[in-house]
């Protein structure tokens, strides 16, 4: 019975929760049910949890077993530090730093990157992007909206143009001989970064060695 088992320290089995809450008891407090802070309702939000970590870390170990180039390009990450007109905050050195690291190793990287708006996120791509162009690999940078996009072009193409990199734009309104053009380098390996929206997943973009997205 759940609610003696509820009643005590103990916390119902998975089978006890279910069954109790297609059948709950008369005396229990509907509130409890209502907003899921009865044990029955605590019991399967640790399921729940419990097998979205589980999954993580089978994916992760998946992805481990992949292989990937080893990316290190700290020194044009070094040049383009010098010449940006702001110093980076302690987060974002350490966090930079800690993505280099990651590009370093032989599997590949899967990382989220998580800041409000003007935290700085675009800097941090920009140094990612300098390591994987350092090491002879493109890059590609995808925003959802066209407005996003074009501003961390208008950002990317200011620090990095001056480095000697080239940066192609790519996005649904791009037509013409212009789009032919910047999907030719792309697709050359002239631009060593494409910043776009979704765009850049069509089939006729073509990135001749594609070594970071974002």
């Amino acid at each position: 019975n759940l609610g003696t088992v509820a009643g005590t320290s103990c916390a119902p089995s998975l089978r006890q929760a279910l069954d109790f809450l297609h059948h709950p008891a008369p005396e229990v407090p509907l509130a409890t049910l209502e907003d899921h802070s009865h044990p029955a309702w605590q019991r399967l939000k640790f399921e729940e949890l419990l097998a979205q970590q589980l999954s993580q870390l089978q994916s992760k170990a998946l992805r481990a077993q992949h292989r990937a180039p080893p990316l290190r390009g700290a020194e044009l990450a070094e040049r383009l530090l010098t010449q940006l007109p702001f110093e980076l905050t302690g987060a974002q050195r350490r966090v930079s730093e800690e993505i280099a690291q990651d590009l370093a190793h032989p599997q590949p990287m899967h990382r989220l990157l998580q800041g409000d708006v003007g935290s700085g996120k675009t800097v941090v791509a920009a140094l990612a992007a300098a390591v994987c162009i350092a090491s002879g690999w493109q890059c590609v940078l995808m925003a959802p909206t066209e407005l996003l996009a074009e501003q961390h072009l208008r950002k990317l193409v200011g620090w990095l143009e001056p480095l000697g990199i080239q940066v192609a734009w790519i996005t649904g309104s791009v037509k013409g001989k212009k789009r032919e053009a910047l999907l030719a380098a792309a697709a050359s390996g002239a631009a060593q970064l494409v910043v776009g929206t979704h765009a850049v997943n069509e089939d006729q973009v073509q990135v001749a060695n594609l070594g970071l997205p974002i």
